[in-house]
């Protein structure tokens, strides 16, 4: 009861003209506002007068900013699960072309026995389908808090936690709580290290996917023509088709790397509550995001017009050690021959 029906309505249209003008790329951020709260509430201010000061009550950016952190983990860690299911999808399409294809398989980047290309692929498959879940549930299990002001709650907060569940009816895969400790809600950051530890994973399985086709795609192996529009050429040399994306891929697995130690050894020593230290949490949250976000939407491409040199494929299965294991199997099988005997005589 502390803004009218009447006040809510002008309020909702003011923001809801920003919201479009954002939406169409017209909103301009006023450099010499304090913040981005502090630039819409005087754009509100611009459009209905003094009311838009009402829109402070409650409100604290120490509360805000953890609000609005754990919405962007949200919805973007919900992209990336669907990110991970498309390259899922690629990955199954490749394994359905080459279905009964046989390439060798390596252990200690030897050759070691003959695989199905589909299980290769069936490894990298088996891998993303476990970042998938772990995201999943991550979405599943953030719970969002509002209602912390700056560290304590409010003492004009009346009926505030009826309103926010009377708002939130309708609202579904949104788990908005009113705070269960407020101290907590606006000086932890357990979540972005808890998406970041994910993001990290996602990110060492595309860097091995990525170091196993530039090796694969090598004169040296020739296993796998990659396609054109995931290379580039050479200043100078006119022969080469380099596999640049895949490159960064690997490259920027450091950088996501970083970004979670950054947030870690930001927090060690952060005294309770709220510290401005925190400002520093967004950049590294953003670029772990934007890197894992691109590189699957890209690898998931890159995937679907992959294709196999057969002629060197078969080439390489020729070679008769790739049988040694099953020749040493054979012999315990059929002639009674321990193990250890059998390897010895095949060695």
């Amino acid at each position: 009861k502390i803004i009218s029906g009447k006040e809510k309505s002008k309020l909702h249209k003011a923001l809801k003209k920003i919201e479009s003008d954002i939406k169409k790329g017209i909103y301009h951020y006023d450099a010499q506002a304090e913040d981005i709260h502090t630039d819409i509430q005087n754009k509100v201010q611009n459009l209905i007068g003094s009311l838009a000061l009402k829109m402070h009550t409650l409100r604290s950016r120490n509360d805000q900013v953890a609000f609005d952190e754990k919405m962007y983990c949200h919805f973007n860690a919900g992209k990336i699960a669907q990110f991970l299911q498309d390259l899922i999808l690629s990955v199954r399409l490749l394994k359905s072309k080459y279905k009964n294809v046989k390439i060798v398989g390596y252990t200690h980047t030897q050759r070691a026995q003959k695989v199905l290309f589909s299980d290769y692929l069936g490894a990298y498959e088996c891998m993303f389908e476990r970042d998938k879940k772990k995201i999943e549930a991550f979405v599943k299990g953030l719970d969002i808090h509002i209602g912390a002001g700056a560290l304590a709650g409010s003492s004009i907060a009346g009926n505030y936690a009826s309103a926010i569940k009377e708002y939130l009816k309708g609202k579904k895969g949104l788990k908005i709580q009113i705070s269960v400790n407020t101290l907590d809600d606006v000086s932890s950051r357990d979540f972005i290290i808890d998406l970041l530890n994910i993001l990290i994973l996602i990110q060492l399985h595309l860097s091995r996917l990525a170091e196993d086709m530039i090796l694969y795609s090598t004169k040296e192996f020739n296993f796998i023509n990659l396609p054109e529009e995931f290379c580039t050429g050479s200043s100078l040399m006119p022969h080469k088709k380099n596999p640049d994306f895949l490159e960064l891929v690997r490259g920027y697995t450091g950088r996501v790397y970083g970004n979670l130690s950054a947030i870690l050894t930001m927090m060690k020593g952060l005294p309770l509550t709220y510290n401005r230290d925190m400002q520093l949490d967004k950049e590294p949250l953003f670029s772990s995001v934007e890197i894992v976000s691109s590189e699957l939407k890209i690898m998931a491409n890159l995937i679907k017009a992959l294709e196999l040199n057969m002629t060197a494929i078969e080439q390489a299965l020729e070679d008769e050690e790739l049988d040694a294991v099953e020749e040493a199997e054979e012999m315990v099988r059929e002639h009674g021959i321990s193990f250890s005997r059998a390897h010895e005589i095949v060695g």
